[in-house]
């Protein structure tokens, strides 16, 4: 505390102005528990108000340009302080100490010091320590000294036996013991408590009915006969504890009374009770017996008729309402819902990525997880409302009385109960709902059609991106009804020959030569026309269509390729976009490689294009797929790039061979200059880590001049080409290089 103090650096661009950051500083240090001073040229240039508390000054002001010096017991003490903390802070890490340091009127006192440099870079610009008063801590330890004292008196007085046993040995015992069993000072100290009992039958007796009470924690309290050092037996009621609970193999500590005399007594009294009782007990069995019988009969009976009606209405693994007793709760309140004229919501709740969790951890956490959600479930909501368990990770909430508003604030506690982890074994587990909404009348006047209607929003709310809630509107059944036309047609439309796939250039900026094409699936049906990949790919996906669809893709574009390189077109690579479904599938490295080999390509010839939400939802997976894939040959690109969770971490980490910039930053970039500085700034990461860039959708010359500016790689757009047939790229691959003034090369 003697050498440092802060400099405040310029505020960052779209940050609060210096004052309001000076006052918000200024609050914090005001309001913190310790004290806070900044040294610079061993003077105070700035200090909390507890630290002038701690010091007996009236103000933090009045320490303004005070020596640091004058706080420590002297200057000796001072230099010592200097001596020991300046090699640590130099080396840019905190040093912490107590010391005794001296308030304003030379009151001492003890406290703890932690102290680091403000810019470990330039030392001279200060140091900032922190001191909190260790007085009353001081004062705690010499009263833990004191109890100690009294709990020894108490040990070595006490008019009972005590002992501390590890491994079943004694390590000490008071006198009290020693003199119980006919011992002399010290004389047990070391010996094995087999010592004291007559055969190993005994001796192996107290330990199995001790050791299981003991490892739960819990006081073993029993009796035992022992022998005394002249070979007389005693009995004697002992009392145990572990010193640690639940570890009773650090050690234990046992409290013995000799109760030979009571015990005897007791047993006379006893054996004169025991002969009365004989007598009663011979008049009454045969009676008792037959009472007995009948209550054993009539209470299996309950219980047979209770297990009956409750494996027929709860969820046997939750212990949640089933459909049963949903279908039957949901009658009742619908009725009363149409008497009394009062609303009625419902609530269909699906979890989040569920299925990875029985995927990578097992049926049995999966299981354990779903119990700890359903008490979760419960806790949210009313004791009126009832939580249902449909089967795997679904969930129905019957919301009697509950409007749309009342369902709303219903689901977004649930959103806030999944917020806190799950603790399931030693695996911290978070998982999100999704959740629709339907409301009685409006959206279903039975529950069938009101669980169908908050199905159906359910699934809205996992389109609008998960861990959220939506209602159920009109607009919703007819695209639940389109969506569900189009997964039938999904299933035929591949072995009918619906799907083409067309290609569209991607041009090496500085040189206009082609680089490579992108593989672009088309669904042209029939009946319902051309339909959207962005409308069909997500059904795919959910239905697990995409694994053969993206197996067709695959083959397809490769054999495109190898077709105009045989012609002698010179197509260097094929890039094709791989669901996150495809990339999880087990062997999906090897089967590529297949595919490779099929085509008499080589792997450089293949470019995969991932979402950075592949790499993100299982990185340690990830990580071993795409290294694969890299020994392969193949190179990866991270499609879209910025428009999801960008993470520097996942390029440092994982072969990266190209980001491509999305459409949505390349559109504006004429009039937009905050997408200019993103794309900029894209290009610029890329290239000090080695990676190529693409910018995508560019249909300007003044975004493909900006581009080029930036040092992106290729290009990719109308600017150059629209999506076209196979057939199609020769043509263009002609008019291209004659208007470039060259011809295309790889």
């Amino acid at each position: 505390m003697n050498e440092f103090a802060p400099s405040l650096s310029a505020a960052p661009p779209n940050t609060a102005s210096p004052e309001r950051t000076l006052h918000e500083l200024q609050a914090l240090l005001d309001n913190a528990g310790a004290g806070i001073v900044f040294i610079r040229e061993r003077q105070v240039v700035r200090c909390n108000a507890r630290f002038a508390q701690l010091f007996g000054y009236a103000s933090a002001a009045e320490l303004i340009g005070q020596r640091s010096e004058s706080f420590s017991l002297g200057r000796a003490a001072y230099r010592d302080l200097g001596r020991a903390a300046f090699p640590v802070i130099a080396a840019g890490k905190p040093y912490t100490t107590e010391r005794e340091m001296r308030r304003r009127g030379g009151q001492r006192f003890w406290a703890r010091l932690t102290g680091s440099l403000i810019n470990a870079a330039e030392p001279l610009d200060g140091a900032v320590w922190v001191i909190d008063d260790l007085d009353a801590q001081k004062a705690a330890q010499n009263q833990l000294e004191a109890a100690l004292w009294e709990k020894q008196t108490l040990f070595d007085h006490a008019m009972v036996g005590i002992v501390y046993l590890v491994d079943r040995k004694m390590t000490r015992c008071n006198s009290f013991f020693e003199n119980m069993l006919g011992y002399g000072p010290g004389e047990l100290t070391g010996c094995s408590t087999r010592q004291w009992y007559a055969t190993d039958a005994e001796w192996d007796d107290i330990a199995q009915r001790s050791y299981p009470v003991l490892q739960r924690g819990d006081s073993f309290a029993g009796e035992v006969t022992i022998c005394r050092k002249d070979g007389r037996q005693i009995v004697c009621e002992v009392c145990s504890r572990a010193l640690h609970p639940g570890k009773p193999a650090l050690g234990s500590l046992w409290t013995v009374m000799d109760v030979t005399e009571r015990r005897s007594a007791q047993a006379a009294v006893a054996q004169a009770q025991a002969e009365l009782e004989r007598q009663v007990q011979e008049r009454t069995r045969e009676l008792s017996d037959t009472v007995d019988t009948l209550h054993r009969e009539m209470k299996e009976r309950r219980a047979d008729r209770d297990r009956i009606h409750w494996l027929a209405h709860y969820d046997a693994l939750t212990g949640l309402p089933n459909r049963t007793l949903l279908a039957e709760r949901s009658r009742d309140a619908i009725s009363a819902a149409q008497q009394n004229n009062t609303p009625l919501a419902v609530v269909f709740l699906d979890l989040d990525h569920f299925k990875h969790v029985n995927d990578s951890l097992g049926h049995r956490v999966g299981d354990a997880l779903l119990v700890a959600i359903a008490e979760r479930l419960r806790a949210v909501v009313r004791d009126k409302d009832t939580v249902c368990r449909l089967g795997g990770d679904e969930f129905i909430l019957l919301l009697p009385g509950a409007d749309a508003r009342g369902a709303e604030r219903v689901a977004g506690k649930l959103l806030d109960a999944s917020k806190t982890p799950y603790q399931i074994g030693h695996h911290e587990l978070t998982m999100a709902p999704s959740m629709g909404i339907a409301v009685f009348p409006r959206d279903g006047a039975d529950f069938e059609t009101l669980t169908q209607s908050a199905d159906v929003a359910m699934y809205r709310a996992k389109q609008g991106g998960r861990n959220t809630h939506r209602f159920f509107t009109p607009e919703m059944q007819a695209q639940s009804a389109r969506a569900l036309t189009l997964e039938n047609a999904l299933r035929r439309a591949l072995e009918r020959g619906q799907f083409t796939l067309h290609y569209q250039p991607q041009v090496h900026i500085a040189t206009d030569r082609l680089h490579g094409v992108e593989a672009l699936l088309r669904w042209q049906h029939p009946e319902l026309g051309a339909i959207s990949p962005t409308e069909f790919i997500p059904l795919a996906e959910d239905s697990g269509q995409i694994l053969a669809i993206g197996d067709w893709v695959l083959r397809t574009a490769l054999a495109q390729l190898r077709a105009w390189q045989h012609a002698g077109h010179a197509v260097p690579s094929v890039a094709v976009n791989l669901s996150a479904v495809q990339f999880r599938q087990p062997g999906m490295p090897e089967r590529i490689g297949q595919m490779l080999a099929q085509a008499e390509l080589p792997a450089h010839a293949l470019e995969l294009e991932l979402t950075e939400g592949v790499a993100l939802d299982d990185p340690q997976s990830a990580s071993a797929t795409m290294d694969q894939l890299n020994a392969l040959g193949v190179r990866l690109a991270i499609d879209d790039f910025g428009t999801g969770y960008s993470s520097l971490s996942l390029l440092k980490r994982f072969p990266i061979h190209k980001l491509k910039i999305d459409q949505s930053f390349v559109r504006d970039l004429g009039e937009d200059a905050s997408d200019r500085a993103l794309v900029s700034a894209i290009v610029r990461m890329a290239q000090a880590l080695g990676i190529a860039t693409t910018g995508e959708g560019v249909e300007t010359p003044q975004q493909l001049a900006f581009l080029r500016e930036q040092g992106c790689t290729e290009a990719q757009g109308y600017y150059y080409a629209r999506p076209m047939p196979g057939d199609a790229l020769p043509g263009w691959l002609h008019s291209h290089s004659q208007a470039a003034g060259k011809q295309p090369v790889p």
